[in-house]
């Protein structure tokens, strides 16, 4: 009699999942088609008008202020006849530094070195969009939280030599990096973004609570293992905690100590620049008419709408935004999103909607409160492919057109 021997073959181990760059290709690649796409309406609605797109994207509103700081140092001011002192301060280095930089080193102009570092900043950013929605919520999610931001209506400030992208991309890379555990990166990355807008202590603020969190994690998980060691060790002897190794805390501490240094570094240097010490920046900024004041100044606005019927629709419309944008950041509180993610997007929207700076102004300072969009992205993603191809074509095209209409006109300030 023979003995036979069956033999089960082992399943094949799964393939190691792609790079995230290669993961992010159907990302960047819908991102690019949709910003293409509001470029060239741009500019077809731009020449309709005997106007310049290119001008409109590098030589107006802050980009000029941008490209004077890149081209001749900090220390220009405007004293307007009411007696405000617009100061040429109140405008955060890193994009100049780099306009300079790229101008150094090509036949660039200083505004369209602003320009070509905006829009590559731009797809850093979308890659970066991607990487958060992706480890949170899934491939498809990323995928769409990136269209989303893309056809924003004011999305084509995207493209514009302003600091937005530049931001967004290092506020991005920041939570990135926290949510993987990347200490010593999200602080280097926090400190790039406190370097580029005023908003980058959002960033910081998200370093530091997702360092409170992580230590007090790591107490709680301590105390319960020497608990558990305690009850199960023989009489007399004593239970071991968790150990945590010293290269993670040092990471953890070095992280948190960076981050603040950009915004900090810029705010000190502004203050004794100025002679204003801690507080000169905030006086800068109050020769803009820049200022937090809880939504006070917001409301008013809001308010004065509503003083004749056509401009009533604007006031309503205003509202409507106001609460889908709260009722986006609760739902994001209630399905769980990550607290940096929660952190950093509250203060962003704080700050915007309660500053008392330029109303027409706030949209585009609403353009980093990426993770808003993360709820309306798991929304889109259960659609079938063909449908949410379709409402993010459509969205698109409005998209566009209204950019082009907006920079034509009033525009950003």
């Amino acid at each position: 009699m023979t003995d036979l021997e069956t033999r089960v073959a082992a399943p094949p181990a799964p393939p190691p999942p792609a790079p995230l760059p290669r993961r992010a290709v159907p990302a960047l690649v819908g991102y690019a088609a949709v910003r293409v796409l509001g470029l060239v309406v741009l500019a077809v609605w731009s020449a309709a008008r005997g106007k310049s797109a290119l001008t409109l994207l590098t030589a107006r509103w802050d980009s000029l202020w941008y490209t004077r700081v890149a081209e001749l140092g900090y220390g220009y001011q405007v004293r307007l006849p009411d007696g405000d002192v617009h100061s040429d301060l109140a405008f955060f280095p890193l994009l100049p530094w780099l306009e300079r930089g790229l101008h150094a080193v090509t036949p660039l102009s200083y505004a369209h070195a602003g320009l070509v570092v905006s829009l590559v900043a731009s797809l850093a950013a979308a890659a970066g969009i991607y990487a958060v929605a992706e480890h949170a919520y899934g491939r498809r999610v990323g995928v769409c939280a990136v269209l989303l931001w893309a056809v924003l209506p004011v999305a084509v400030v995207q493209s514009m030599a302003y600091s937005e992208s530049l931001f967004t991309a290092l506020a991005a890379w920041a939570l990135y990096a926290l949510l993987t555990g990347r200490w010593v990166s999200a602080g280097l990355l926090a400190a790039l973004a406190g370097l580029t807008r005023p908003v980058g202590g959002a960033v910081v603020a998200a370093v530091w609570t997702a360092a409170v969190i992580s230590f007090v994690r790591e107490r709680s998980a301590a105390r319960t293992d020497g608990a558990r060691r305690t009850a199960h060790a023989p009489s007399g002897t004593a239970g071991a905690s968790t150990h945590v190794p010293f290269p993670f805390i040092l990471r953890r501490l070095l992280g948190v100590l960076i981050a603040p240094l950009g915004a900090a570094g810029y705010v000190l240097w502004v203050g004794r620049r100025t002679g204003g010490g801690p507080f000169g920046y905030l006086d800068v900024q109050a020769g803009w008419r820049n200022g937090f004041d809880g939504g006070y100044a917001f409301a008013r606005f809001v308010a004065d709408k509503f003083t004749s019927f056509p401009s009533a629709l604007a006031g309503a419309g205003l509202i409507a935004g106001v609460v889908l944008l709260l009722w986006l950041y609760v739902s994001g509180v209630r399905r769980g999103q990550p607290v940096e993610l929660l952190v950093y997007t509250g203060i962003v929207l704080a700050l915007a909607l309660c500053a008392s700076s330029y109303f027409g102004s706030k949209p585009r300072l609403l353009l980093p409160a990426f993770p808003v969009l993360l709820p309306l992205a798991e929304a889109l993603a259960r659609l079938r492919t063909s449908r949410s191809a379709l409402v993010t074509a459509a969205l698109a095209i409005v998209s566009a057109v209204y950019g082009a209409f907006w920079l034509n006109g009033s525009g950003p300030p």
